[in-house]
């Protein structure tokens, strides 16, 4: 079919020519400096990032952030202003959106439907003139991947959502993308389909060990699926690493209250190497801040409800007000209006007093 069309192989499969070349040494996609801008609104601010091959990596931000415009240049949906993409070492920016290995699932489903399930997943392999044989032994797979052999049958009306999904994922994996780009592909679930949508997605990436980006502005997904974490604030990377390391030691007050919840706290160094003096009281630190009066931050379920006064980092203090969430209970303390998190407890009342620990390795000094 590519020959009648006049068309070389690799411009009806890019896989072809990606793998025809010996995969590079440095990072699998390298995004280097990317701008973009809409009139007089900058979308990308110099925005630099690398993802190892084979890794579930997820861009996490407020709507506005940039993170969408990202995937779209990405996928050859846009076209950046400054910048480069390499993928696994080559010019991918330069390459018209039908030539990149690169797929994208979309939050919409984006189904024909008019087609089959079968036919909803056979589509790119049909526009790249695969032989039959060979495209359904492909399809087949794919059902098999998500689960939906028993509905190949099915059109995209008779489906649920998270079967609209499914086949949506199955569409793209056929193509076998290097990478494959998650555009808030579970928003539209309901809470608990949703969760369920994770794992899967998890355990998909991590046996096809294909790179998956996605895209969300859940915390809770990001942290769920992601291996690496790519926290987006008015345009740049305000933080990248692990989900863990990334929730444990935020860089900035933005990282700290977007990523869950965190204690904020204005200090100001003290005379002691690693101490700090707070309304809350002087603290103690893991290591000196690196300035002279800033914030820390603390998570809420890090501090601890001690029954009598700690040797350091104690503040004697009053519940204020609680509320009770099942596996735990939230706690608002004064003074300082902390919040804390405890196993649930019959026993809390307002007004009750308290002793609360702040462990020193938990304490961070934000950077901005």
């Amino acid at each position: 079919m590519w020959q009648r069309l006049g068309l070389s192989r690799t411009e009806v499969d890019p896989l072809a020519a990606w793998r025809a070349v010996a995969p590079a040494t440095g990072p699998f996609l390298g995004v280097e400096g990317l701008g973009k801008a809409f009139g007089p609104v900058q979308a990308l601010d110099q925005v630099s990032l690398e993802i190892p091959r084979g890794v579930f990596a997820a861009l996490l931000g407020p709507s506005g952030c940039g993170k969408t415009t990202l995937l779209r240049i990405l996928a050859g949906l846009e076209t950046p202003d400054t910048g480069r993409v390499l993928l696994d070492g080559r010019p991918l920016h330069t390459l018209p959106a039908h030539q990149r290995p690169v797929n994208t699932v979309f939050q919409s489903y984006a189904l024909f439907p008019h087609l089959s399930v079968f036919e909803n997943i056979a589509f790119g392999l049909r526009a790249r003139g695969l032989p039959e044989d060979q495209l359904r032994e492909r399809v087949a797979d794919g059902l098999a991947l998500v689960h939906l052999e028993e509905q190949s049958a099915r059109l995209p009306h008779q489906l649920s959502g998270g079967q609209k999904q499914r086949v949506a994922l199955a569409r793209a994996l056929v193509n076998e993308p290097l990478l494959l780009l998650l555009d808030e592909p579970l928003s539209a679930l309901d809470a608990r389909l949703r969760a369920e949508m994770q794992l899967e997605l998890r355990q998909l990436q991590q046996r096809l060990g294909t790179t998956f980006l996605l895209v969300t502005h859940d915390q809770a997904e990001a942290m769920s699926v992601a291996d690496l974490l790519f926290v987006m604030e008015e345009g740049r990377i305000a933080q990248s690493g692990a989900p863990a390391e990334v929730y444990e030691k935020p860089r900035t007050r933005f990282v700290a209250q977007f990523l869950g919840s965190a204690n904020l706290i204005e200090a100001r160094r003290n005379g002691q190497a690693q101490g700090v003096d707070t309304a809350l009281g002087p603290l103690t630190l893991r290591q000196p801040p690196p300035w002279e009066a800033g914030t820390l931050a603390i998570r809420p379920e890090r501090i601890e409800v001690c029954n009598q006064a700690p040797g350091l980092n104690g503040i004697a203090a009053t519940v204020s007000d609680w509320v009770y969430r099942g596996d735990h209970c939230e706690v608002m303390v004064e003074p300082g209006s902390l919040r804390l998190r405890t196993a649930p407890s019959p026993h809390l009342a307002r007004g009750q007093s308290l002793w609360l620990h702040l462990p020193p390795q938990h304490l961070e000094a934000l950077h901005g």
